[in-house]
């Protein structure tokens, strides 16, 4: 059974407390199917929220079987099943595939042949057996409700919410979705609440709770609702409780409320066949069944494909292009190097070109590396934005935060390696970079890209939309350029200020510290930036990496729900 005792919930606004819910007094027993209805604005959203442990109870207590959960803790994640409002489902992957994506990562099963029979039991529970191969992409309004729903059976939850599942689909469709939940709720060990805005179908349901402004105004039979409330039919309910306090008609229940519930049905119903562990998958489980999610995901995502593989080829290509005069100096520079200073003194023309050739090759770097931050924001800007809320359903089921993170970490590090590595090597094959060592020049452009790539992770994790992740993403990487010194010195005291966040100069400054001893003076001739040294470029460069990633585990720790 289900138990709210005097469960109050209240937000701060300003220096004022306004309550949602206030006085919440009810009973639900198992194997119970209960709508939660009410005007817009009543609070049925956010008491349900309260029951699945998303929002914590300002004062009161809930009980489930006898267990104050607001003392000894909420439900194991196995136990509870929420079906949100939005979508919990990726768009690309089948309807199987995101069945078996749910089971790998809430339900320990003893092996693959009990995993596969989970996922074709819980097909055929939700009506969805003959649709198993299909897109989720491609599915109707109904068809979506019913994969919300099976996405949440994959650990048999004792108690499942549903939050406004039957909003905006056909009477037709409406009607087989609580068909559906009614036919779930006949399990002895389990309750099934559904909060409604619609009044349809109301006698499928057990029981209906009416909320009016926080407050509990009716709990009781569905049958009994038109000779309570005085009304012909069920839709005249919200015009009637307009004409009374909402305090008033919560007075009046509360005078009739052990009368209805004496009326609650009290069915044995056999429970189902088979049975799910109650324990969550482990951590290397978790982590490699979101990562090749991921990759899945991506390689069914074509204009992905397209733009990653355009960004790899054309990048370097770019880098190449608008250096192109420069290219055949740097060819000719071991040529071209005079002997001695008493010969670059004497030979003017030498030394020009030797100073503009420092600048091209600054340059060319600095385009390297700047293209790299490009890429970096476009790798993971989106990445934990895009999926936020299917996210916090799945860490409400017993995904692990640090593991989600993890399994980014691993996906974006193969894209960042791939960049970084051709990136230096069609350059370097081409521009012939006078580096003293290849491998540091690499590992710096490495890290340029993977600093930007988990900043902007960490930016995805903080955001409110993908739009506004995109976008801070993009200004970062815009001041990148003009803060990095490298093409206008900064006053000084503005270099020291912000150099300590701007990547692109600690990769830029680092190479330009690796380049050969007789070339570098002309590198020192032609900047009047500070070139901190290599060892410092790869400690700072690191730090970001660092800092991205912690930035990202925070942002994915902290709720972030749907208002």
């Amino acid at each position: 059974m289900l138990e709210l005792r005097d469960i109050r919930f209240a937000i701060q606004k300003g220096n004022d407390e306004v309550p949602l819910l206030d006085q919440i007094d009810l009973r639900v027993p198992t194997g119970h199917f209960m709508a939660i209805v009410g005007p817009s604005g009543c609070g049925k959203s956010t008491l349900l929220k309260l029951i699945a442990g998303i929002n914590q109870e300002t004062t009161g207590s809930i009980f489930w079987n006898g267990r104050n959960l607001s003392d000894e803790g909420d439900l194991a994640a196995s136990e509870i099943g929420y079906v949100p409002q939005f979508s919990i489902a990726y768009e690309a992957l089948t309807v199987e595939e995101n069945i078996e994506a749910a089971v790998r990562l809430r339900a320990a099963t003893d092996g693959r042949d009990a995993l596969h029979d989970l996922v074709d039991q819980v097909l055929a529970s939700t009506g969805l057996a003959s649709l198993r191969d299909r897109p989720v992409r491609v599915l109707s309004g109904g068809q979506r409700r019913r994969l919300s729903l099976a996405l949440e059976l994959v650990t048999d939850p004792v108690l499942l919410l549903c939050d406004e599942v039957t909003s905006g689909l056909d009477p037709k469709s409406e009607h087989e979705i609580v068909e559906l939940m009614h036919q779930l709720s006949r399990n002895e060990h389990r309750l099934v609440v559904n909060v409604t805005h619609s009044l349809a179908n109301l006698d499928l349901y057990d029981s209906v709770l009416v909320l009016d402004a926080g407050r509990v105004v009716y709990h009781g039979p569905p049958r009994a609702l038109e000779h309570y409330f005085s009304v012909e039919k069920a839709e005249d309910i919200y015009p009637r409780l307009a004409k009374r306090k909402s305090g008033e008609w919560a007075e009046s229940w509360a005078k009739h409320r052990e009368a209805y519930y004496a009326t609650f049905p009290h069915r044995r119903v056999n429970a189902p066949d088979v049975s799910v562990s109650a324990v969550t998958p482990g951590a290397m489980a978790q982590f490699l069944a979101l990562f090749f999610r991921r990759w899945r995901i991506f390689f069914r995502d074509r204009g992905q494909i397209f733009l990653q593989l355009a960004i790899l080829v054309v990048f370097p290509i770019l880098v190449v292009i608008f250096e192109l005069e420069g290219v055949e100096q740097t060819k000719r520079l071991s040529d071209s190097l005079p002997a001695s200073l008493a010969e670059y003194e004497s030979e003017r023309e030498a030394v020009t070109f030797n100073l503009n050739l420092g600048g091209v090759v600054s340059g060319l770097v600095m385009f390297q590396v700047i293209l790299l931050t490009l890429m970096g924001s476009n790798n993971s800007a989106r990445e934990i934005a895009g999926e936020r809320f299917i996210f916090e359903k799945e860490k409400l089921g017993g995904v692990r935060p640090g593991v989600y993170v993890a399994s980014k970490v691993a996906f974006l590090s193969v894209l960042v390696l791939l960049q970084s590595f051709w990136m230096t090597v069609f350059v370097q094959s081409i521009c012939e970079i006078p580096s003293q060592a290849m491998l540091p020049h690499f590992l710096l452009l490495l890290l340029v890209n993977g600093g930007m790539t988990a900043i902007c992770l960490g930016i995805s994790a903080l955001a409110k939309t993908p739009d506004q992740a995109s976008l801070l993403s993009i200004y970062l990487v815009g001041f990148q350029l003009p803060l990095s010194g490298a093409v206008l010195a900064l006053p000084e005291w503005a270099g020291w200020a912000t150099r300590p966040f701007i990547s692109a100069y600690w990769s830029w400054s680092g190479i330009m510290d690796g380049m050969e001893r007789d070339y570098h003076r002309y590198i020192e001739e032609v900047t009047d930036t500070w070139l901190g040294p290599m060892w410092l470029g790869f400690v700072v460069l690191l730090l970001h990496v660092a800092i991205g990633l912690t930035i990202a585990y925070v942002g994915v720790k902290k709720p972030k729900w749907e208002s």
